[in-house]
């Protein structure tokens, strides 16, 4: 096993963390307790560049990963299998695999984990059910507790100790709140079972609101005013990015606290549902929050950059800097360890791919160049912003220190 606490033994590690080679479930028998699935791999995948860097720059970059904070607002850290075509089946067993050696050497201090949301499909084809978030939430915090790199966050302190002690703070988000249909205190055994960032509606609409994919929005409900007041008193994040826009704004203005788009971008440069108008990111910032910057392939693309690659992804970042400062905007890339494009292609309705989809015509790519996984992605979203003239200051509040204001007025503690 190596131990990354020796930076020279993994090289590519920008910040080392407390790694011992822990792979997801080791504590059982494999093909004895659970299925072996053959996964993909963590690292160098597919021949995703750097953006080019002097090595003066380059060190630069890594005083700036061991002196600020890293914090992803937005990714699912798991590893998906080789063979999509079986992943609704790798599904159904419950056990998702995290990217332990890929997050090892991302530079990250804490990530916004979304678990699997609507594809945990143990007891429903369907998704979105209290049992199968509720599994997969039990499954993937009983595989984080037997190890000690990654550990669940629950506050602010817990993400300064963990970048003090060479771990990553794992805060459970979830993306919709279907889940809780109309019981308002399973808000309260979300937060009980440690879910710190909660979504009012995944693409389509439930009890609380309208999702994007919805051809009318008619904005919060009843129901969803009283969840979001009932959040804001948890000490819940709230999340609107795949919320319709006129939801998206009743829950800026319902909140007592500052919210979060936790991943999406700026419909301005690319006519998709799936990124926020300009009314809706000023709304937002105006109330104290943040939108994350999101990297899922084909999502961020703008009529400059139609083929999806980092440049594009930080062409979104810029606009949002430009429209509302940089104080509110941070990065939410939504990456994972795996083919994301055919998880997509395997995954189309129940993630409501045609819904994320813009009206332009695009290339479809292999993989976005620049931010493919959580390994790469602030690595390389660090590298653009030092070769881009961002100072020290700036950049420090993009990749965690926006976050980290609106977690210390929204969570409880």
């Amino acid at each position: 096993m190596t131990d990354l606490k020796d930076v020279s033994a993994f090289p590519e590690a920008l910040q080392p963390k407390r790694y011992d080679g822990y792979k997801s479930y080791s504590y059982l028998e494999a093909g004895a307790d659970y299925r072996v699935w053959p996964l993909a791999r963590e690292l160098n995948r597919v021949p995703s560049r750097r953006p080019s860097v002097t090595p003066e720059q380059e060190a630069r970059v890594r005083r700036l990963f061991r002196d600020e904070l890293m914090i992803s607002l937005h990714d699912h850290c798991f590893v998906a299998p080789e063979d999509l075509s079986q992943f609704l089946e790798f599904r159904r067993w419950g056990r998702d695999f995290t990217g332990y050696e890929g997050l090892s050497v991302s530079g990250l201090d804490a990530v916004f984990d979304n678990l699997m949301n609507g594809t945990a499909m143990i007891t429903s084809r369907g998704g979105w059910k209290w049992d199968d978030v509720v599994y997969d939430l039990g499954m993937r915090l009983s595989d984080i507790a037997h190890q000690e790199m990654v550990v669940h966050c629950k506050t602010t302190e817990d993400i300064v100790n963990a970048k003090k002690s060479g771990q990553i703070a794992f805060v459970v988000s979830i993306e919709g709140a279907a889940m809780i249909e109309n019981e308002l205190d399973r808000l309260d055994i979300l937060y009980g079972l440690g879910v710190r960032c909660l979504g009012i509606a995944y693409s389509e609409g439930n009890q609380l609101g309208g999702g994007l994919k919805e051809p009318r929005d008619g904005g919060l409900t009843v129901f969803g005013r009283q969840a979001v007041r009932r959040m804001n008193k948890l000490g819940i994040a709230i999340d609107v990015s795949h919320s319709g826009d006129q939801t998206a704004l009743d829950t800026v203005e319902v909140s007592d606290k500052p919210i979060f788009i936790t991943h999406a971008g700026a419909r301005a440069l690319w006519n998709s549902n799936r990124l926020k108008p300009d009314d809706v990111i000023r709304a937002c910032a105006e109330k104290g929050g943040v939108i994350g910057i999101e990297a899922a392939p084909h999502t961020t693309l703008t009529e400059r950059h139609p083929r999806h690659s980092i440049e594009s992804y930080m062409e979104h970042f810029e606009y949002c800097v430009n429209l509302v400062g940089i104080d509110h905007v941070a990065f939410g890339p939504d990456a994972l360890f795996g083919d994301h494009v055919g998880l997509h292609h395997a995954l189309t309705e129940a993630l409501s791919i045609g819904a994320s989809r813009g009206h332009l015509s695009y290339e479809e790519v292999e993989y976005v160049d620049g931010i493919e996984n959580p390994a790469e992605a602030f690595g390389n979203i660090v590298r653009w912003l030092v070769t881009h003239g961002y100072s020290d200051t700036d950049i420090a509040k993009a990749t965690g220190g926006n976050v980290m204001r609106v977690l210390k007025e929204a969570w409880y503690r």
